[in-house]
C-alpha cells in the first residue's frame, strides 16, 4: 500500500548508511502514522504528527515506543517530504531514569547452568565475557574469533562501528566445545537451526529469559544485564 513511500525512505536512509533494522523501524512507524491520518501525502502537515503522537502518549505507551514513532516520522518529513520540522514544537518524550537490573556473578552462573542448549550457553558466555549486545553476538562469524590473540572482532556494531573485545579463556573453551559438537560452522557462528541464517534478536531474548526463569531468578532480567 505504501511501497513507493517505503522505497523513498529506504533510498534516503541508505544514502546515510543507516542499518536495515533502523530502516524497517522507520517504515513501520510511518505506516502506522499514515493509517491513522488517512490523508493524501500532499495534504500532510506537522499538526497531523502532533495529533498522532499526542494520542499515542495518552494511550500510555512507553517513552521508548513513542520515540520510535517520533524518529521514523521525523525522518520521513525531513528527508522524504522535505518539510520543516521543529523539535521544540514536536519534542521527543523524556525517558524515566531508572537504575538497570544488575545480576550478581552467582546469578549469572545460575542462568548459565540452567541453559541446556550448548549453542545458547556459548552465546550467553560470549555476551557476558565480551560485553556484546544481542545483535552483535547473532552476527558473529567464525573468522571473528581469534584464538591466537584471544579477541572477538565485532563488525558493524552500534553506530556502524567495528571494535575488538577480549575473549576469556573459559569462553574460548565453551566456544570450542560448541564448534566441534555443532557442525563446525565456518560462516555464521551461531546460525539458525531452521534457516541457517542469523538468529533473530527475539529468539535470543526468549531463551535467555527462559534460562533465567529455570534458574529461579526473581528479578526482571534481560540480555542487557549481561553487558552492564
Amino acid at each position: 500500500m505504501y511501497e513507493e513511500i517505503f522505497n523513498q525512505i529506504r533510498s534516503a536512509a541508505n544514502k546515510r548508511n543507516l542499518k536495515d533494522s533502523t530502516i524497517h523501524a522507520y517504515c513501520t512507524s510511518v505506516a502506522h502514522f499514515l493509517n491513522h491520518t488517512a490523508k493524501d501525502i500532499d495534504a500532510l502537515t506537522t499538526d497531523d504528527v502532533d495529533i498522532f503522537l499526542t494520542e499515542k502518549k495518552l494511550s500510555g505507551i512507553s517513552p521508548e515506543t513513542y520515540n520510535h514513532y517520533h524518529s521514523g516520522i521525523r525522518f520521513f518529513y525531513k528527508k522524504v517530504l522535505k518539510m520543516n520540522w521543529d523539535d521544540d514544537d514536536i519534542p521527543r518524550m523524556k525517558r524515566d531514569r531508572k537504575l538497570p537490573t544488575v545480576l550478581t556473578k552467582a546469578e549469572i552462573s545460575a542462568i548459565f547452568d540452567a541453559t541446556p542448549n550448548l549453542k545458547h550457553k556459548a552465546m550467553i558466555a560470549t555476551m557476558y565475557s565480551g560485553g556484546l549486545r544481542v545483535s552483535e553476538v547473532t552476527h558473529l562469524h567464525y573468522d571473528d574469533i581469534s584464538r591466537t590473540n584471544k579477541t572477538i572482532h565485532i563488525r558493524d556494531g552500534k553506530s556502524r562501528s567495528d571494535r575488538y573485545t577480549l575473549l576469556a579463556d573459559r569462553t574460548l573453551e565453551i566456544l570450542t566445545e560448541y564448534w566441534f559438537q555443532c557442525g563446525r560452522p565456518r560462516g555464521i557462528l551461531f546460525p539458525s537451526s531452521w534457516t541457517g541464517d542469523y538468529l533473530t534478536k527475539d529468539s535470543v531474548i526468549q531463551f535467555f529469559r527462559e534460562s533465567a526463569e529455570r534458574a529461579g531468578i526473581q528479578k526482571h532480567v534481560s540480555t542487557h544485564c549481561l553487558w552492564l
